[in-house]
């Protein structure tokens, strides 16, 4: 049995509102097992015999869409997967341990293609800084992430990157530290 998370992108924005309860009632009417939430931002922890996680992205998709209605882009992840992420130093350590900056990692399905990943890195500022690392990317922030104007820029439009879902790496943390099976896992 292995043990996964998937991030589910724009849940509980805007009318995509759903409880908790009902989402992991949705994951475990799909045979999943060990099925947990983590704060109300789309992370479920679940476990599955299905070794292929492109295969329970898109299991997981339908179903969703089947349920309610709407288009709930997944990317999942191994717990291993997600604990090397946690892990990971992509930025400087002055960078990552200064209190008014945030870091942040975004999931693709599939790494970028070379010229998307160099349009990508040519979309830092002075204030955002970029990395990716396989199918993840990874932003640092030195303003209110709010604030920022990258993601709206015309050049980081301009790419049409694919569909991605961020969290801040606090949370991808606290993820990483969970153990379920102890009951450690907030059922939001």
């Amino acid at each position: 049995m292995s043990r996964y998370i998937a991030f589910l992108r724009g849940i509980n924005l805007g009318n995509r509102r759903i409880k908790m309860d009902h989402l992991r009632g949705l994951f475990q009417g799909m045979k999943f097992t060990e099925v947990a939430t983590f704060i109300a931002s789309g992370n479920v922890i679940f476990a599955s015999k299905v070794q292929d996680s492109r295969k329970l992205e898109e299991a997981i998709q339908r179903a969703l869409k089947s349920s309610l209605g709407y288009e709930v882009n997944t990317f999942v992840r191994t717990r291993e997967e997600i604990a090397a992420i946690a892990a990971f130093q992509p930025f400087s350590q002055h960078d990552m341990t200064a209190p008014e900056n945030t870091a942040h990692c975004g999931f693709f399905r599939e790494p970028l293609s070379l010229a998307q990943a160099r349009g990508f890195m040519a979309c830092r500022t002075d204030v955002d800084e970029l990395r990716i690392e396989g199918r993840e990317y990874y932003w640092l922030c030195r303003i209110k992430s709010h604030e920022s104007k990258l993601w709206a820029s015309p050049r980081m439009r301009a790419l049409k990157l694919p569909s991605s879902s961020m969290r801040n790496l606090t949370t991808l943390r606290k993820l990483a530290a969970l153990h379920p099976a102890d009951g450690q896992v907030k059922q939001a």
